[in-house]
């Protein structure tokens, strides 16, 4: 057998669920695909999905530290900020940028911190 990987599946910390439904659902267009609490007064764990991108969001101390950076590569990054921008969401209007390292990219930062950019190749 060889050595495979096969994904990663970064763990976000938030703070409010509220916000994170708003920003990651409503604004993002993620699904959420299942909740976890240990018990109904415990932290939040959750995984939240866009295509073949999964995210877990968690509210338990310990699991990320606010301010995480990922970056996703993607197809579409044009017209994915095209979607972000009609939306006129409240908080972040982000652009288009064509980086020196070849990758044209948009960026946002969640309500508690981490920023996740969004990465297209270009060849």
């Amino acid at each position: 057998m060889h050595v495979e990987f096969q994904r990663v599946i970064p763990i976000l910390r938030i703070f409010s669920i509220e916000k994170a439904r708003e920003f990651y659902v409503d604004y993002l267009g993620f699904k959420i695909d299942w909740e976890h609490r240990y018990e109904e007064n415990l932290p939040l764990y959750m995984q939240v999905s866009r295509g073949k991108l999964m995210l877990h969001l968690s509210e338990h101390h310990g699991d990320g530290s606010p301010g995480a950076n990922i970056r996703v590569e993607m197809t579409g990054v044009e017209e994915f900020q095209r979607e972000l921008a009609a939306k006129n969401y409240r908080y972040f209007r982000p652009g288009i940028e064509i980086m020196p390292w070849k990758t044209k990219e948009t960026g946002v930062i969640d309500p508690f911190g981490n920023r996740i950019r969004f990465c297209e190749r270009i060849d």
